[in-house]
């Protein structure tokens, strides 16, 4: 944030997953720019942390279950409404890969769970986020896909596959609820987070030579990218997926 802006002041987020890592990151920043969020994740305990963390419960609330929950996410969403009175932002950004591997081995139970989580959780928190309040008073919804749903990555491809479903999501959803809504997607490259661990523990330095910039990303890396997409600076910009990866897909990586 720079120059004391302000640009949630009054405004409420809704953020998948956030009880750490970029979630967390990307509410920091808007509490930073005077902003009411919602945090939701599985972990309660880690939840009440996190809105200690950002300020307690007049800039916070977390409301644990699972985000492929519809009575969790009926909850969340009645919550927020209740505490802060609107319902201007969601950030879906959770995301699970439980496995590692070829796509030709993959377990098909655990393919369809990610498919539940990355992509239909996200359709399900933006259709009720518009019934509830968007629909009427307008607002603003930011997926977080991934670098890997923008080319083949081995190891990783379902993953990649729901992402890159996200990705076509976030388009379609842009043609069909402009101008009430625009929605826009980010697609980072690895980020230290927990989530992401087991693809640069150590070896971050072997890791980070394949990047431009040097470095693997931080949370407020995707925040400040995501802050911008919520926010009216890109009130011009919808069904955009933006790439923030230090440069790694230039160089042919994912």
């Amino acid at each position: 944030m720079t120059g004391g802006a302000k640009r949630f002041e009054g405004r409420t987020a809704i953020i998948t997953g956030a009880s750490r890592g970029i979630g967390l990151g990307i509410a920091q920043r808007i509490v930073d720019e005077g902003g009411r969020v919602c945090l939701t994740a599985r972990n309660d305990e880690a939840l009440q942390e996190a809105v200690v963390h950002l300020g307690g419960p007049e800039v916070a609330i977390g409301v644990p279950g699972k985000a492929d929950d519809p009575a969790h996410q009926e909850e969340a969403v009645a919550r927020t409404l209740e505490v802060f009175g609107s319902l201007d932002h969601l950030v879906n950004n959770t995301g699970i890969n439980p496995v590692y591997g070829r796509m030709i081995d993959l377990d098909l139970a655990a393919a369809q769970k990610m498919f539940a989580v990355n992509v239909l959780s996200a359709l399900s928190w933006t259709q009720r986020a518009y019934a509830a309040w968007m629909e009427t008073h307008g607002g603003t919804v930011v997926n977080v896909a991934s670098v890997a749903g923008t080319k083949p990555a081995p190891g990783i491809g379902f993953y990649g596959a729901t992402k890159a479903m996200l990705i076509h999501i976030t388009q379609e959803l842009a043609v069909e609820l402009g101008p009430q809504l625009r929605v826009n997607a980010v697609a980072p490259a690895v980020v230290k987070t927990r989530f992401a661990s087991a693809l640069y523990e150590g070896r971050e330095d072997e890791v980070a030579s394949a990047y431009p910039m040097k470095r693997l990303g931080v949370p407020a890396d995707i925040a400040s990218v995501v802050a911008f997409l919520l926010s009216d600076d890109s009130g011009w910009l919808t069904g955009q997926n933006i790439v923030v990866d230090g440069g790694l897909t230039l160089t042919g990586g994912v």
